[in-house]
């Protein structure tokens, strides 16, 4: 059996494993990473990437039924060709997973492709297509990130049971398309299925979608769920479903009875456990929600031994693996860093777009602090209005005593990129007017988070400060 011994070992290549292993490279690390074969982790190869393709196609397919309004007329109907569409979203997908294989080559990080197994908590053996190869290694990072969860009756046969990665790969546009659970992931789809023309239906258990969220943003995208003629129903519970007369029938306990919903697809979206399961054999500390429990430097318990991503303590994002990556990674080499980032912000590619970083209005208030919100309609902004996207807004909280921000919510056009403006206020622990009184460039979106900065402090131009 072949045997190596590298300095580092990372278990795992998405977006903290890969991000990891380039970091090592550059810092002139030894070191090896191990996948399955999904170079990339989920997000690249069927979540992040592959869903927004898919978003962004249901979004220009919509808009085209609006372009009469600018005085843009189209001759004929316009029609989805899922194989086509089905084509360019996976040449998207292997560009960047083609970028990753190059990226970590480039800084001489070797990679292993199989299925690992521990022996000891710095040995692996990986099974590859060429034989098992033995990997010593003085480090280790726990890279092996999260998997969608089941729920008993629906178990995921990607034919009419779906999950996300079974819900990207569709050839055709399902007629009927039932929804389960009905937070970021299950709405980011269903949206997109209907704006292509599927029939959807959402179940939600809890008392509304997007449990958490700031109620004015979700009763704006319930509003927008109504208009676009997505039936929702909260307080509910699927049961089961049975194939019948050539369809699936899914059964819903709803506050007025039960009830029955025809289907040609069922997507589970009900969220994602940590792929934590035998890693306590290593000595490391899971916590009751399976994640693996980390330090500052992403150390586990266990000597040499760290955790990245999804499987580790914190919110499953993607670029908050990311983070944590280049972190160990510069804690592998010697380098006196750690973990010490004050927010992480969130995006919801939902129709609106909901972004957020720091606290909600609502988390602040339920904290006990007295806060100073400022809010600011995008019906008030001129590129909004050139758009035609003027639902939503952009809302500031900050502290009353200080007036330092304390979150800000974005609902509405280009919320993903407009609120990296805001994670770098809280990391400097801005005034409200540090962000009111930089000169932001006219006619743009981003004039909103400086208007609403301000109208925290009843000084916003654009509106009347109530």
């Amino acid at each position: 059996m072949e045997t190596r011994k590298v300095e580092a070992l990372v278990l795992g290549a998405g977006p903290g494993g890969y991000v990891c292993g380039i970091r090592l490279g550059q810092l002139g690390v030894d070191a090896v990473v191990v996948d399955r074969g999904q170079w990339g982790g989920v997000c690249l190869n069927v979540g992040c990437i592959p869903s927004k393709a898919l978003i962004t196609a249901g979004r220009r397919f919509e808009e085209l039924a609006h372009l009469g309004k600018m005085g843009i007329r189209l001759d004929g109907a316009a029609a989805v060709d899922m194989p086509a569409l089905q084509a360019w979203k996976q040449s998207v997908v292997d560009r960047l997973t083609g970028g990753v294989r190059t990226l970590l080559k480039a800084n001489k990080v070797a990679m292993v492709e199989g299925e690992a197994r521990f022996l000891d908590p710095h040995t692996v053996e990986v099974a590859t297509a060429d034989g098992p190869v033995r990997i010593e290694a003085r480090h280790v990072v726990l890279a092996t990130g999260s998997r969608p969860v089941a729920i008993p009756g629906f178990e995921v046969d990607q034919q009419r049971v779906l999950d996300s990665t079974g819900a990207l790969a569709l050839d055709e546009v399902p007629g009927r398309l039932v929804v389960i659970g009905g937070g970021y992931i299950g709405l980011e789809l269903g949206q997109a299925y209907r704006k292509l023309g599927s029939e959807v239906t959402v179940v939600e258990m809890a008392d509304d979608v997007l449990p958490g969220f700031d109620p004015e943003v979700v009763k704006l995208v319930r509003r927008r769920l109504k208009r676009t003629r997505v039936k929702v129903h909260v307080r509910s519970r699927a049961l089961g479903w049975e194939e019948r007369d050539g369809a699936a029938v899914v059964r819903v306990e709803t506050p007025k009875g039960e009830v029955e919903i025809p289907a040609d697809r069922i997507l589970v979206t009900v969220g994602r456990r940590p792929n934590s399961e035998g890693l306590a054999d290593l000595g490391v500390e899971i916590d009751p929600r399976g994640h693996v429990v980390v330090d500052r430097q992403q150390r586990t318990r266990v000597d040499g031994v760290y955790a990245i991503g999804d499987v580790a303590t914190g919110p499953m994002l993607a670029h908050k693996a990311s983070h944590e990556g280049e972190v160990a990674a510069e804690v592998i080499a010697g380098h006196p860093a750690e973990n010490d980032a004050r927010v992480v912000p969130a995006v919801v590619f939902t129709d609106p777009e909901i972004a957020v970083a720091g606290l909600m209005e609502h988390e602040a208030r339920e904290q006990g602090r007295e806060v100073l919100v400022g809010r600011f309609p995008w019906a008030a902004n001129g590129r909004a209005l050139t758009t035609m996207e003027t639902d939503g807004f952009v809302k500031v909280v900050a502290d009353a005593a200080d007036q330092r921000v304390l979150g800000v919510t974005i609902v509405g056009p280009h919320a993903s990129d407009l609120v990296s403006e805001a994670a770098l206020a809280l990391e400097m622990h801005a005034e409200v007017l540090d962000i009111g009184l930089t000169i932001h460039p006219h006619p743009t979106l981003g004039e909103a988070v400086m208007e609403a900065a301000k109208a925290a402090l009843k000084q916003a131009i654009h509106i009347v400060n109530k």
